[in-house]
């Protein structure tokens, strides 16, 4: 069996991606905070799986992208909950203050 990218590879590859941007930007406002939060569950399991093959120790090219993979998720979960919270915000109410 041949390894390697194949053309079916990349045509799936960008057939993903159409699809995915078409999808996102037809969701409506109200439900970006719940798809992020999934995004970051999605996320958090990427992280607990590099951090996995991070810890097997294969050899230097594995521990490398292991490595950056780590990096990675976890760019991608603490920026995921400081927009998660960014919108929960905009949604709070703000308190009267009582003017004397």
């Amino acid at each position: 069996m041949p390894t390697g990218l194949g053309i079916y590879d990349i045509y799936i590859f960008i057939l993903a991606g159409f699809l995915g941007f078409q999808l996102i930007s037809r969701i409506p406002a109200l439900l970006h905070t719940p798809l992020m939060a999934a995004t970051n569950a999605i996320s958090g399991i990427a992280l607990v799986g590099s951090i996995v093959v991070a810890g097997e120790n294969y050899d230097i090219v594995t521990n490398l992208l292991a490595y950056l993979a780590v990096t990675c998720s976890t760019i991608n979960v603490v920026g995921g909950f400081l927009i998660t919270d960014r919108i929960l915000k905009m949604f709070k109410k703000e308190k009267k203050q009582d003017k004397k």
